[in-house]
């Protein structure tokens, strides 16, 4: 009986845990709004930003939540919580930080815990990353990963003890310098006595990007070597981090820039979500083979997109500068071409693209049009029932085919 406790303990711990793990990640979520209002960073890109980091949270919250609970012996749930987790409690960190060290100076409680908590960001990369390592099913690619995972780990254990004894010390000496964003001065720029850490953090960086590209490419090879559900898997993955990688590179080169342009840095950062929300699809298998469909539907309106903005520029600009039209007409023109031309050149790009990139539907429905054409000149029931019988076998492939012909009084 005793010895039945500790385990039914454990058992509660293991099943309430990723629920409570997410209670935290929305209630950090939650107040990162009222703490951004306090710490006067509640307008224009500031807001925009703390929204997009706290819907990143809340993503990967959410994905490691249902991974944890339908998996819970794999870890790439309990990676996911810790990363959401990471990031929900570093936010409100550097807003509180703010808080208690720039606009209320000496006057609220526990700021120190919010210059320790800081390290949280770190935290939420490097589980993160390690998530990346681990897909799917939380276990190593292959034998040979076992030293890299390592080397990877621990430099980033060093990085977090390093953020930690860093702002430790600036604490006990009474040098806590918070800068406008929230963050720790010596930990963003590291000088005197903290420029080791400034190293460190370099030489982590270096290992985190080498882990993640040698990971991919690692993918990116096995998924020739894939089929079925693995390479679905893939899919959903690889099309999830095209997306991350392409809203943090263009996030990061628009950071700092001046107007709008730093609103559109800050909404990229939502944008990568959408690799923990691939990674979950992936994992869980959910509309796993709409991949295809995803892709090919969104390589469709990206060109379209792209088309009439372009057609759209040079039928203003050849009426505006060319032929010297400077009347609202010429743009009113411009718009009703662009508009006209939106569901035609959709079809036919979608043709193109499904050809190419989405096989299986463009071979379905090139089969069931062959069929139409064929229904038209056919008069016999059974050869019409046979063929119904072929066509769907072509085009959806499944595992049983009834056909139930009435018969008319």
């Amino acid at each position: 009986m005793s010895a039945d406790l500790p385990d039914s303990r454990a058992k509660l711990a293991w099943s309430a845990g990723p629920g409570i793990a997410l209670v935290l990640i929305v209630a950090a979520g939650a107040a990162s709004l009222p703490l951004a209002a306090l710490a006067r960073q509640a307008a224009g890109s500031d807001l925009i930003f703390h929204v997009a980091v706290t819907l990143l949270a809340l993503v990967l919250g959410g994905v490691g939540f249902v991974v944890a609970r339908h998996q819970p012996h794999n870890p790439m749930g309990w990676l996911l919580l810790g990363s959401g987790l990471g990031f929900a409690l570093g936010m409100d960190a550097s807003l509180y930080a703010a808080l208690a060290y720039r606009l209320h100076p000496g006057r609220l409680p526990l700021g120190w815990l919010a210059v320790v908590l800081q390290a949280g960001w770190g935290l939420a990369f490097v589980f993160l990353g390690t998530a990346v390592v681990l897909f799917p099913d939380g276990r190593l690619p292959s034998r040979h990963w076992r030293w890299p995972l390592r080397v990877y780990l621990a430099v980033s254990a060093v990085w977090v003890g390093g953020a930690v004894i860093v702002a430790v010390t600036a604490i006990g000496g009474h040098h806590v310098q918070i800068d406008p964003s929230g963050d720790l001065a010596l930990i963003d720029h590291p000088t005197g006595a903290a420029a080791l850490w400034g190293a460190i953090t370099q030489a982590w960086f270096v290992v985190l990007i080498a882990c993640l590209v040698a990971a991919v490419v690692h993918q990116a090879a096995g998924y020739r070597r894939a089929s079925g559900v693995r390479r679905q898997q893939l899919k959903w993955v690889a099309s999830g981090a095209a997306v991350s990688v392409i809203c943090g590179v263009a996030g990061a080169v628009l950071n700092n820039a001046p107007g709008a342009w730093q609103i559109v840095s800050d909404v990229l950062v939502a944008g990568t979500a959408a690799l923990p929300a691939s990674m979950g699809v992936a994992i869980l298998r959910y509309r796993l083979y709409d991949i295809d469909r995803i892709i090919s539907r969104t390589l469709a309106y990206a060109i379209v997109t792209g088309l009439l903005i372009g057609l759209y520029a040079g039928l203003v600009l050849l009426a505006t500068h060319v032929l010297s039209f400077r009347t609202p007409v010429a743009v009113a023109a411009s718009t009703l071409a662009a508009a006209a031309l939106f569901n035609p050149l959709r079809r036919r790009v979608q043709h193109l693209v499904d050809r190419r990139f989405n096989r299986a539907r463009y071979d379905a429905d090139v089969t069931i049009a062959e069929f139409a054409a064929r229904l038209q000149d056919t008069m016999n029931l059974d050869s019409v029932r046979n063929d119904l019988t072929a066509v769907v076998d072509q085009a959806l492939e499944p595992t049983h085919i009834s056909v139930w012909i009435g018969q008319q009084g």
